[in-house]
């Protein structure tokens, strides 16, 4: 699989640990299984601070008690550039989305707008695939980096696309500024309101997607979706059905 190791996942220099929650989601849901989140990143070069933001992400995420996969978009094709996508890194990222209950996107500002490769991975999750929804129902927490000042184009369009995929996008999210100042000779992101934010959103991710577990099949049916498949509303067992029937009127 086209996975990125996790290096040191235990070791969370910035994180004070006073004031964290290992288990930011108690009381919303089930906590078992491990929530599984996958965490996509825009950017190919060796010290990639998109990947390391994400890196951080993952190592929090954990902390918190979940599962985490990095995908590796290193070997994915263009779209459409093999015929029926029909390419390992394709079926590989399919899967992974599959697997996942939410995601975590993290994109590099260039040219004001999410990077190629960021936009890449998305292009490659269909809607539907084989009846199937890769992405569908499942939580969003979207972040940025730059080069320069404090910007915000990343994040917004990851949030459109996030809508377009059909997913539940978190309200919070992280835009990191001068991201190569943001980071120590070991790679790991330095104690600042930076990093902070980056907690609270993992944390918030973590809360929305225990909290809609329970919740995911009845969030996305959808009528349209019901009509095409010609699968009629069964009223003996639909509760909405039944609770508007005259019968069960009768009786409050």
């Amino acid at each position: 699989m086209p996975l990125r190791a996790l290096s040191d996942p235990d070791h969370l220099p910035a994180l004070d640990r006073r004031y964290a929650l290992d288990r930011p989601a108690l009381g919303l849901g089930a906590g078992d299984p491990p929530p599984r989140i996958l965490l996509l990143y825009g950017s190919l070069r060796e010290r990639s601070f998109s990947r390391l933001c994400v890196e951080e992400a993952a190592r929090l995420l954990q902390f918190f008690g979940c599962e985490t996969r990095i995908f590796d978009p290193s070997t994915l094709p263009l779209p459409d550039q093999v015929t029926g996508d029909d390419h390992l890194a394709v079926h590989e990222l399919r899967e992974l989305s599959m697997w996942s209950e939410g995601h975590v996107w993290c994109s590099p500002e260039r040219h004001g707008q999410i990077t190629g490769i960021m936009k890449l991975q998305v292009d490659h999750l269909p809607l539907s695939m084989g009846g199937m929804r890769p992405t569908q129902g499942r939580t969003l927490a979207v972040m940025q980096v730059s080069a320069g000042s404090q910007s915000f184009n990343s994040v917004n369009t990851l949030r459109v696309l996030g809508r377009w995929m059909r997913m539940v996008t978190i309200p919070n999210q992280s835009s990191v500024a001068k991201a190569f100042a943001e980071f120590d000779e070991s790679d790991r992101m330095k104690p600042s309101a930076y990093y902070d934010r980056i907690v609270d959103v993992m944390e918030e991710l973590v809360r929305f997607t225990v909290l809609l577990r329970p919740h995911t099949t009845q969030l996305v049916d959808r009528y349209s979706e019901r009509k095409e498949a010609d699968v009629p509303i069964d009223s003996a067992t639909d509760l909405s059905s039944i609770a508007t029937s005259p019968t069960y009127r009768k009786g409050e």
